[in-house]
């Protein structure tokens, strides 16, 4: 029976963890703008981030996937490292059938570059 329900959480792991074929890389774009939300769990750190309009492109909210919590941890940006507020670049590729969402490759969080992947 364990051998059941270990079978069944990796399933579900799996279902919950989208593949990365999902995300356009012909149309690789960055967005700087304010994080609104940011969730720091597994299997992958998220944020909201509202991006300002300019004279060619309204304004705009991007749901952002970012790498796992243990990556994130490991590039030097922990727990607590993104704030509700802060100004970020996000640089990465659209999701290819949810408008809001990209997934992200790198961010610029206070001047510094993070490589994600």
């Amino acid at each position: 029976m364990k051998r059941v329900w270990f079978l069944v959480g990796l399933l579900g792991l799996a279902l919950a963890h989208h593949g990365w074929s999902s995300y356009d890389t012909a149309r690789a774009f960055s967005a700087t703008g304010t994080i609104t939300e940011v969730r720091f769990e597994f299997p992958h750190v998220t944020l909201w981030l509202e991006v300002p309009a300019t004279p060619t492109t309204p304004k705009r909210r991007w749901y952002v996937v970012l790498a796992p919590p243990s990556r994130m941890e490991a590039r030097g940006l922990p727990s607590g490292s993104l704030r509700v507020g802060a100004q970020v670049t996000v640089m990465g590729y659209p999701h290819r059938s949810e408008p809001e969402e990209m997934r992200a490759e790198r961010i610029v969080v206070e001047g510094r570059t993070i490589e994600l992947r």
